[in-house]
């Protein structure tokens, strides 16, 4: 790590916003299966069920939209903060719910922090990183999300042991914890050196970036070079400062927002959250009887997550984006499509006395079915997982990142809400229909990623300018950013003969 342990620390701490947001996909994900949840709800039907796990996603889609504002008002730190305060509250109010609208509240509550943390943690991190490790420090968010996916599916493994209601109350209490680590953590975390700048607190921003950057060394040339770049980016950007997300619908933005959208909603098309949140339900139509089979599957799924993430968080910066995701559609793609046709082809449908559906799968599909879900989820934390995140974060300039990345983030939310919505209804209705749908979706991701989405890897921030000026489309454009590339060589070439 040398001279970037600062930005690592700043990183890792800040993803603490990620793990919320995934033990809380993860602990619904098994809380949906236990017996006295059901009990105590009333067995709520399907589309109920949809309603209660997508009301989180619903908050998100609320508080991602609130945050641009908030992050550009009062600092990303302060937002991160406030954010994991409120999560707080979501997560007590679930734990001690009397009925089902008082769960449903608590969700919402629980989702307008996660919302807010989703857009703020990305833009913080892509704000203190270098250019060179900036992929690998905004995965780390993605990562957060898988262990905290991963420790949720153990801690409900060992509570669905508890004869009570404590069996399902414990888990949704245990993640005020890590929501509490984050906001006494962020105290000793520095503000983004960029946002300072943006309010005119130049020095501070000096301070931060050399501690950042230069283990406290205020002099060093990479520091200095880094701050004037940055003044001079704001210098420019506020003359075409944005006053209203209206003007994020105009020209040259309009294109940034477009992909960044799109980038968002497709991570959410894979499908990922319908395995993640209905994991235990899919393994026991896939074969998987009794509920510690499934639940150790599951189990096994978080775990795969996790470790699936890490050849992105060293590597995401050297393999770049489009071929990852292009990679990753095919991959995601490929594993839907083989899932379909095996239990499609050798399905034979039956339903327990409380409704749940049996596929009854000969032995051959039902463990080829599971390991195509196993691949998929390795497929998409190697790919679309972290670059969801990274992308969006680093394409637009500092005037307009909170509220731009506000937009993206929502998109992301308001598609989880209405996957997560119809998600369990479609589970049951066409059972392998939905993995041809999100095959065909994977599929036509490849072509959309070589047309229209650029390479931003080892880019600066302040660079993003040259990248995202010329066509849209991005495979034509390749020339004028090698061209560049080879003007700025030539600069630093020029400085270095001087100087000798």
């Amino acid at each position: 790590m040398g001279k970037n342990f600062q930005a690592y620390f700043v990183g890792a701490v800040s993803a603490l916003g990620g793990f919320l947001f995934g033990y809380d996909i993860g602990v619904m994900s098994s809380i949906l299966e236990m017996e006295y949840w059901k009990v105590y709800f009333n067995r709520p039907s399907s589309v109920e069920v949809g309603v209660i796990v997508s009301l989180l996603t619903a908050g998100c889609f609320v508080g991602s939209l609130a945050a641009g504002w908030i992050a550009d008002k009062f600092s990303r730190k302060r937002t991160i903060m406030a954010s994991s305060l409120v999560f707080c509250l979501g997560a007590a109010i679930q734990c001690g719910s009397r009925n089902r609208g008082m769960l449903i509240a608590g969700r919402f509550v629980a989702g307008l922090a996660v919302g807010c943390l989703s857009m703020a943690v990305p833009v913080f991190q892509s704000e203190i990183a270098p250019a060179h490790i900036r992929g690998r420090l905004v995965s780390l968010q993605q990562w957060a999300i898988t262990w905290g996916l991963l420790i949720a599916f153990w801690i409900d493994y060992g509570c669905h042991f508890i004869d009570s209601d404590a069996s399902w109350r414990i888990p949704m209490g245990i993640q005020i914890v890590p929501a509490l680590i984050l906001f006494v953590a962020m105290f000793f975390i520095p503000y983004s050196p960029r946002w300072l700048v943006d309010h005119d607190q130049a020095e501070k921003a000096h301070q931060v970036l050399a501690r950042l950057r230069a283990n406290g060394d205020i002099n060093a040339p990479e520091v200095l070079a880094e701050l004037e770049e940055i003044k001079e980016a704001v210098r420019v950007e506020r003359e075409t400062a944005v006053r209203s997300y209206m003007d994020l619908l105009r020209f040259p933005i309009r294109r940034r927002i477009i992909l960044g959208v799109a980038i968002q909603a497709l991570q959410q098309l894979t499908g990922i959250n319908v395995i993640m949140y209905y994991a235990t339900s899919i393994f026991k139509q896939s074969g998987l009887t009794g509920d510690n089979a499934s639940l150790i599957a599951q189990g096994v799924n978080g775990v795969v997550n996790m470790l699936a993430t890490v050849p992105a968080i060293l590597w995401i910066d050297r393999w770049g984006r489009r071929k990852t995701l292009i990679f990753g559609s095919l991959g995601c793609g490929l594993t839907y499509f083989i899932k379909a046709v095996a239990t499609g082809a050798t399905q034979h449908k039956t339903y327990d006395e409380d409704g749940s559906l049996n596929l009854n799968l000969p032995k051959g599909a039902s463990y080829l079915a599971i390991v195509m879900m196993y691949l998929f989820v390795v497929s998409f934390a190697m790919s679309w997982g972290p670059i969801g995140w990274i992308y969006p974060s680093e394409i637009f300039p500092m005037h307009m990142r909170s509220k731009a990345n506000s937009i993206t983030t929502a998109s992301n939310w308001l598609f989880n809400f209405v996957i997560g919505l119809v998600a369990p209804i479609l589970i049951k209705k066409i059972t392998w229909g939905l993995d041809l749908i999100f095959a065909i979706i994977m599929f036509a991701s490849v072509g959309i990623i070589y047309l229209f989405f650029p390479e931003t890897k080892n880019r600066s921030l302040e660079e993003m300018e040259v990248i995202f000026t010329g066509s849209a489309w991005a495979h034509k454009d390749r020339k004028r950013i090698d061209e560049y590339d080879i003007t700025v060589q030539h600069n630093i070439d020029a400085k270095a003969a001087d100087k000798s």
